[in-house]
């Protein structure tokens, strides 16, 4: 996903291994430039021919026999009602429609009829106009502003409805029923019903519109820092040799604080399972949908009714107005290199969109700075620095205080006036720790980018200048950049986002639509680069807690945060998922860096007699907890047992088999045999596993979800509550996990009418995913709405609880 497909990277593989010791020893301690010097010098037109068929494997240009299998298969979904399906592969065949057709217009109206269904008006509205802008057949017209009239009716618009039944009537729909067509004599039916209801409503005046929900926009820190935008003030930037940049708390901060709020300065969406964008009639017919389907591919917002590209079938956006903003700047570039730019990966494509962003001049300047600046990030950074730390190339910055490194020396990254803007000039200076990439990996970035290059040289490019002024847009030969200069940029970035990409998460409801009791997952939907957020170091026991809301990033505190203390954040190592030996060497190979955070430090301390946060084994004989290596031995005094180590871990595999094999059952709606799995795999668990193990808490939950399937709330409850022990003593009693098990907890308490308890278990849940997600959350609004009802009926203090 984020590095090329696995066809090119072997062969890359192939030809790295081709090359002499002295060529490969030459990519070792080469500048970036040498690096491309070397990389064009060795990429052949065989290379670029095997790349040329690998993305011609990708479907991304339009289809229209795609478009037609798609709305037939949507026509099929709606017959079933199942509108929802429906409107998703309408999506997908719009999406392969060329613009101003009758195809793309019939997706579109069949979609607004499927929105109808779900009573998304708006939607369907929006839908009607975009079929009426490409060419929707004079022949069907009535049938879709009938629907309109329909719409406007259902949000209580009765003027605009009169007025679109009034249009219909002129125009000649009334007079076509009579010629008998049954098609015609139902539309005039539905007509005469339609003017009833318009009558019966319309007023003296027109009647006021329905209130439509809509979730707050999220607000920004409280109070703004001017010196590093985004943050609030009670975060200023510091930097010494052994911690590089940092950021520390000026002030106390509370759990829930809002702290940094900050947009991607640039983002690209994951494509997820390519297999579905590769060509051929069985992809054609996977109407899965990725998460270029479901949202924007600009803002990265979820939508439900996508705006296709009208170049590609690829890039899809939730409006017009992120359509065209996307190809002014970026995409007119990107559009007929969809197919090459998903065989080279994610990295390559953001690298491709942050320069395209940046715009040349921009690049052109700070890759001068750069060439010209000898050895500057060996001089400038010690080789232990932690990631995500810049190198500064600007001369003559002004010394700022309290944004000053060690010895008043100004902190890279910082402007002239000594603060820290989230810029290009911010993105350009992270680390792309060059020196510390395997020269291999450099060959497969180096020849990668250059090939790209290639390709943009056939295609539109170089593109025109991103400005404020017409004039500034226009291009001319003496402004126009050098080939190099943007490969050698593109290529920094690519080895920057190595340790500096950010994936952009949102939280994924899993199980089946109308499920009454919700899982969600955190599922990666983006990488981008966010130059506050890069920041903050890392630690396996961070202090703050990171969420998005489509391309912008919030960061708030877990936990009392005291004056001068370090803001921390977690780079996916945690010790709640990991032991310390997994995460050093999750950390050493990305990263390039060992932590020395306080949890590493004190698993090293404790070492092995320490039981691991996921959980460990019990004694055989004794049922305490087992300590060690290999073999474990029983921490009781009184007891000698041992077990190898080997075999408690066979033992834990096929567990886990069965556990897994319990899901495809509930899955399958199986559940009666998945609760016998399930039950009987809990009595061999709690035979060798202690009851904080991460696998005694999925036993419990994925009980309680079959109990719930089952509508046995109070059961379900019951090992929820079980469920929740475990997700405590792994990630602590205020942790987002803890949060998101309490939100399951309050849906199946809520379901069963336990008032009082559920009441309280929705107090809890709340106060603690706003503690990570803002009061904004839609987690935290639906359970405000819970309890909102819950507390208009009558409390029984003789209520079953759990």
């Amino acid at each position: 996903m984020d590095l090329p497909v696995e066809e090119w990277r072997a062969h890359v593989h192939r030809r790295w291994r081709q090359l002499p010791s002295s060529a490969q020893a030459a990519l070792r301690t080469s500048a970036l430039r040498e690096v491309l010097r070397h990389c064009s010098s060795l990429l052949q037109p065989e290379d670029e021919g095997f790349l040329q068929r690998l993305a011609e494997g990708f479907s991304v240009e339009k289809d229209p026999d795609a478009c037609l299998l798609y709305k037939e298969e949507g026509n099929k979904a709606f017959l079933r009602k199942a509108y929802q399906a429906a409107a998703g592969l309408y999506s997908k065949g719009a999406s392969h429609a060329r613009p101003n057709t009758q195809e793309m217009a019939l997706c579109f109206a069949n979609r607004s009829a499927a929105f109808f269904h779900l009573a998304q008006y708006e939607t369907c509205l929006e839908d009607i106009g975009r079929a009426q802008r490409h060419g929707y057949p004079e022949r069907l017209r009535p049938k879709l502003m009938l629907r309109k009239a329909e719409c406007l009716v259902a949000l209580g618009r009765q003027q605009e409805a009169a007025l679109a039944v009034r249009d219909l009537e002129q125009s000649g729909a009334a007079q076509q029923a009579s010629t008998g067509a049954p098609d015609l004599q139902a539309l005039q039916r539905r007509l005469s019903h339609l003017k009833a209801r318009v009558r019966e409503d319309t007023g003296p005046g027109e009647a006021p519109p329905l209130s439509v929900s809509h979730a707050s926009e999220e607000v920004g820190p409280r109070a703004k820092n001017e010196r590093i935008p985004g943050t609030s003030l009670s975060v200023s930037l510091r930097s010494d040799p052994s911690r590089g940049r940092y950021l520390i708390a000026t002030e106390d901060v509370f759990p829930g604080e809002l702290l940094v709020k900050e947009e991607a300065f640039v983002s690209v969406l994951n494509p997820g399972e390519t297999a579905g964008l590769r060509r051929g009639l069985e992809a054609q017919r996977d109407g899965r949908a990725t998460p270029g389907d479901c949202h924007c591919h600009r803002c990265l917002k979820p939508i439900v009714a996508t705006v296709p590209c009208e170049g590609c079938s690829y890039a899809k956006y939730c409006s017009q107005q992120c359509l065209q903003v996307a190809w002014e700047r970026y995409h007119r570039v990107e559009c007929p290199l969809g197919g090459t730019l998903l065989t080279l990966g994610v990295f390559c494509h953001v690298a491709l969109r942050t320069v395209l962003l940046a715009g040349f001049e921009a690049v052109s300047n700070l890759i001068k700075t750069v060439q010209g600046t000898v050895s500057s990030e060996a001089a400038s950074v010690p080789d232990g620095q932690p990631p995500g730390q810049k190198l500064n190339t600007r001369p003559n910055l002004a010394e700022s205080s309290p944004h000053g490194g060690a010895s008043g020396v100004p902190i890279p990254g910082c402007d002239r006036d000594g603060s820290y803007q989230s810029s290009y000039y911010a993105v350009f200076h992270l680390l792309p720790h060059t020196k510390k990439h395997s020269p291999e990996h450099k060959f497969l970035c180096g020849l990668s980018i250059v090939a790209l290059c290639r390709k943009l040289g056939e295609a539109d490019w170089p593109p025109r200048a991103q400005g404020p002024s017409a004039q500034e847009a226009a291009l001319t030969t003496e402004r126009t950049p050098e080939p190099s200069v943007w490969a050698e940029a593109m290529l920094r970035h690519v080895l920057q986002l190595h340790c500096n990409a950010q994936g952009v998460t949102a939280l994924q409801e899993a199980g089946s639509e109308g499920d009454l009791v919700t899982e969600c997952q955190q599922v990666r939907l983006a990488t981008g680069l966010f130059p506050a957020i890069s920041l903050m170091n890392h630690s396996c026991r961070p202090n703050t807690s990171l969420s998005f809301r489509g391309s912008v990033g919030s960061v708030h505190a877990s936990q009392l945060i005291a004056r001068g203390q370090e803001i921390l954040h977690c780079y996916g190592p945690h010790e709640g998922r990991m032991d310390a030996a997994t995460r050093q060497q999750k950390l050493r190979s990305q990263y390039f860096f060992d932590c020395r955070c306080q949890a590493c430090q004190e698993e090293e301390v404790h070492g092995a007699g320490v039981t691991p946060k996921q959980g460990g084994f019990r004694c055989p004989t004794c049922r305490a907890a087992l300590q060690g290596l290999d073999p474990l031995g029983c921490s009781s005094g009184s007891c000698r047992a041992q077990v190898s180590r080997a075999h408690l871990l066979g033992q834990l595999g096929d567990l886990q088999q069965r556990v897994e094999m319990a899901g495809e059952l509930l899955r399958g709606d199986r559940t009666a045999r998945a609760v016998q799995l399930l039950l009987a795999c809990r009595r061999e668990a709690e035979d060798f596993l202690t009851s904080e193990h991460v696998l005694m808490g999925e036993i419990e939950d994925r009980l309680a979800q079959a109990y719930a399937s089952l509508g046995d709330w109070p059961k379900s409850a019951a090992h929820l509550q079980n469920s929740l022990q475990v997700v405590k003593a792994q990630h602590g009693p205020a942790s987002v996990e803890m949060g998101h098990e309490l939100f399951k907890l309050a849906q199946v308490l809520f379901n069963g009418f336990a008032v009082t308890e559920a009441v309280s278990v929705i107090e809890k849940a709340e106060k603690v995913l706003s503690l990570h997600y803002g009061p904004e959350n839609e987690q935290v609004q639906e359970l405000q709405q819970m309890k909102a009802c819950l507390r208009e009926l009558p409390s029984h203090p003789g209520e079953p609880t759990a």
